[in-house]
């Protein structure tokens, strides 16, 4: 019997290994495989077949590592249709999609050779070894074994020498030996928990024992606050123990060692999602009652349904309806974010109407707790998972529903590395895979999903009105030159804007304002002669960041002092040009000095709970004003924000790309959903210089229909999505000739084979990233599925023949199906 593995490796073809005699494995079931002369892996097995293959010598499966599958047949299914739709392979889509410790390769190990275990012949080679080298013989005699990390860990990064180098001059002088070994990353949380030996469990004894005890108050202490948590937690935790006793460790192991007390350790849940609260009854109003009905007529005939909701309308109730049904039925449900810091909030609020079933997944958790939530949902323990794009890739036992929230967001589009999905159209196949429904949910619809709606191909349920019947909020428009003119390049926010921050803080309500900037200045700009700071690496200009008195390039984040002086004329004349959210912030502190404000970005948001505070204390109406980037629009809900500012509309106008009417439109009128949600009607202040824009008309009249006629008429025009299909090509190299050269290569080989419009190859806006340069080509394909999956297989065959040519093997070719960007 043979397995077609698959490996985490970038291979275009799966590989197959032998199964030894005896050994019972199935499709989904990680195995160790060697894969070249001595590197192992966990590998996945995917089919189970009696051919040998006739291209190489096969090699055996040199060991079982579960005794279940870790991944179900239609996730194989699903991995290979992703690899075929976004043009990468199998191993690419393994490495997304399973938690780091569960992937799992094999390490060198160092060790001493046994004829210099000893002390003795150690000192005999100490004058023939480099100061270095002496080092990790010294470190091996008294650890044993090192890895090559602990190597280069020991030797510092100051090190000439690598660390590769150093082991391998040790290993060809027969002082060491390697190996190669791989272990299980993922380890289970041990908790340390406290009992009362037998000996005390009657009264009598437990009498004497105080008695003995009271000489020693603070074991008296011990053993008393070990009563009251029993009583209230029925297990008592050491660290619990010790920190409310305040007493130490070795007075705890007293009494331990007096047989009093007894320790035990047990695994314990990383991931348990507790809720103590009341469950809610769930109360719809007569339109969303009337709306759930139409999603359920519409789920008998279509697989998706798009649920066009304005902001604030209820969607979330509608959805909890729905999710209800599902559990009544023991399936299980998957609720996708476009942003981690939705997930909070959102998490907060299913468990309000759902208790303890809703459970969360998303790039932020460890290691070892996506390995646990990984688990649970493979065995069925949770039925609601709600989690950002990486949540799809889960073992769902019983997926019956997925609600993809906020489904126009371009965050659900996988941008590196690959595979480069986007979790919104994955989610529609993966659905279609295992019969289950989509929702798709959003007051601002991707173009592409309202025309598919419009042509029959999805259900449309349409929410017109906000829950309560609150209005939608007044738009109002405000002149960027009405900023008094000595002021220009200081002040940032318009006298119109001040003046409704001011009554609505007075008025006891919050303040949103979106910039989409992080930073305290985008540029900076020598006055005299025009000289801007730009990366070393990257052809970007760096922006000013005022918290760490450092310019930071936002491509590769390396950091740079502040300049004071221009490096062309010598000039001192160096300004900050245009703003950020940080100079934001600080211009609201100078405005309002008694407001509390925040701020809402990448920045700010770097740890891991750091969502979770922010929103809490916002909720909490500790904060008055809050600035940030996009962030602040997605999805989230505030009872008490009555004014949204939007500082530069102009922004998000003017950028060259043929989604920028859509984003623009999309972003205005969800940052502006924020406002009067609860109770009084909001207000919406948007600054701009281009006033007159037609964008700008129908986000005012909050009119997305004659937007999305203005826009699809252009799109048919130009023939771009939903009329076609585009595929993006990017090529990176060192040396800008060579990345040149090759593109034009490739674009002479796709014009001559390729039935396809191909525009480029031409040099992006930046052209150099990280010391890489780009050339880019954009190739629009037809929409029909047979045609789009042979020309993409032509594609990727002549990228792959551009690559086997000697003068371009070093060039990278990224192909991005359907790019956002």
């Amino acid at each position: 019997m043979f397995a077609d593995v698959i490996l985490p490796l970038a291979l275009p073809k799966l590989y197959t290994y032998l199964i030894p005699d005896g050994m019972e494995v199935e499709p989904g079931m990680r195995v160790v495989v060697q894969f070249g002369k001595r590197r192992k892996y966990a590998a996945i097995i995917k089919r189970i077949h009696h051919q040998p293959p006739t291209a190489y010598v096969v090699k055996p499966i040199l060991a079982k590592l579960d005794e279940y599958p870790v991944v179900w047949p239609h996730q194989l299914q699903f991995w290979e249709w992703v690899a075929h739709y976004y043009a990468c392979t199998e191993g690419e889509v393994m490495n997304m999609a399973m938690p780091a410790h569960l992937k799992l390769s094999s390490e060198t190990i160092i060790q001493l050779d046994p004829a210099y275990a000893d002390e003795t012949h150690l000192a005999t080679i100490a004058s023939q070894l480099s100061d270095e080298a002496y080092l990790v013989v010294e470190a091996l005699a008294v650890k044993q074994e090192l890895t090559l990390a602990e190597v280069q860990q020991l030797l510092g990064e100051s090190t000439a020498t690598s660390a590769q180098a150093i082991v391998k001059s040790l290993i060809d002088q027969h002082i060491c030996v390697a190996y190669e070994s791989i272990r299980e990353s993922y380890r289970p949380k041990l908790e340390t928990y406290i009992l009362l030996a037998p000996a005390y469990a009657d009264e009598h004894a437990l009498h004497r024992l105080f008695d003995q005890l009271e000489k020693a108050p603070k074991q008296l202490q011990l053993l008393m606050k070990f009563y009251e948590l029993r009583q209230k937690q029925g297990w008592v935790k050491k660290k619990d123990l010790l920190e409310q006793t305040e007493a130490s460790h070795a007075q705890l192991k007293a009494l331990v060692d007096k047989g009093i007390f007894q320790e035990i350790k047990q695994t314990v849940d990383r991931m348990a999602f507790r809720y103590e609260g009341p469950i809610r009854q769930l109360h719809l109003t007569k339109t969303q009652q009337t709306c759930v009905q139409q999603i359920k007529e519409w789920m008998n005939e279509k697989h998706v349904v798009l649920l066009h909701g304005v902001t604030s309308s209820g969607k979330t109730v509608v959805y909890v309806s729905l999710i209800q049904d599902v559990l009544a039925r023991g399936e299980q449900v998957l609720y996708l974010l476009p942003e981690i810091a939705l997930t909070a909030q959102m998490i907060r609020r299913l468990q309000q109407y759902l208790g303890h079933q809703v459970g969360v997944y998303h790039s932020r958790l460890s290691p070892n707790e996506r390995v646990e939530m990984w688990n649970k949902v493979r065995e069925g323990n949770l039925q609601v998972i709600v989690g950002s794009r990486s949540a799809l890739w889960l073992p769902f036992c019983k997926l019956s529903l997925i609600i993809v929230d906020e489904e126009h967001d371009a965050s659900f589009k996988q941008q590196d590395p690959a595979p480069r999905y986007h979790a919104r159209d994955a989610a529609i196949y993966y659905a279609h895979l295992l019969n289950a429904r989509v929702v798709l949910g959003s007051a601002t619809p991707a173009v592409e999903s309202y025309h598919q709606a419009m042509q029959g191909k999805y259900g449309y349920v349409m929410l017109k009105e906000r829950y309560g019947q609150i209005a939608l909020p007044d738009m109002i428009l405000a002149d960027m030159r009405t900023i008094p003119r000595q002021h220009r390049g200081e002040r940032h926010i318009t006298p119109l804007l001040e003046d409704y921050i001011r009554r609505t803080i007075q008025q006891q309500k919050q303040v949103i304002l979106f910039q989409n900037r992080r930073g305290y200045a985008p540029s900076q700009i020598c006055q005299v002669c025009g000289w801007v700071p730009h990366c070393e690496q990257c052809d970007v200009a760096l922006t000013y960041h005022k918290a760490v008195h450092q310019l930071i390039c936002h491509y590769c984040g390396r950091k740079y002092p502040p300049v004071t002086q221009c490096q062309a004329c010598g000039s001192h004349a160096i300004i900050n040009k245009s703003f950020g959210t940080e100079r934001i912030e600080d211009e609201l502190h100078v405005l309002f000095p008694k407001a509390c404000i925040a701020r809402m970005d990448l920045d700010t948001m770097r740890r891991k709970d750091s969502y979770h505070q922010l929103i809490t204390q916002f909720e909490q109406r500790r904060i008055d004003i809050l600035v940030g980037t996009q962030m602040v629009v997605k999805g989230l809900d505030f009872e008490s924000v009555g004014l949204v500012g939007i500082l530069l509309a102009d922004s998000l106008l003017n950028y060259p790309d043929f989604r920028v009417n859509e984003r623009a439109f999309q972003l205005m009128e969800q940052v502006s959903g924020r406002a009067g949600r609860k109770g009084e009607k909001g207000i919406v202040v948007i600054q701009a210089y281009q006033l007159h824009h037609p964008v700008l008309a129908h986000v005012m009249a909050h009119d997305y229909v004659a937007f999305f006629q203005m826009e699809i008429e252009a799109r048919n025009h130009f023939q771009y999505p939903p009329f076609s299909r585009l595929v993006k090509i990017t090529l990176k190299h060192r040396q800008q000739e060579k990345v040149t050269e090759a593109a034009y290569q490739l674009a002479g080989e796709l014009s001559d084979k390729l039935s396809a419009h191909i525009t480029g190859p031409a040099t992006p806006l930046v052209s150099r990233v990280r010391n890489e340069y780009l050339q880019e080509m954009l190739i629009r394909l037809p929409r029909s599925a047979q045609a789009l999956q042979e020309q993409k297989d032509k594609l990727v065959l002549l990228c792959n023949q551009v690559l086997q040519h000697p003068d371009f093997r070093s060039v990278r070719i990224i192909v991005d199906v359907d790019p956002m960007y």
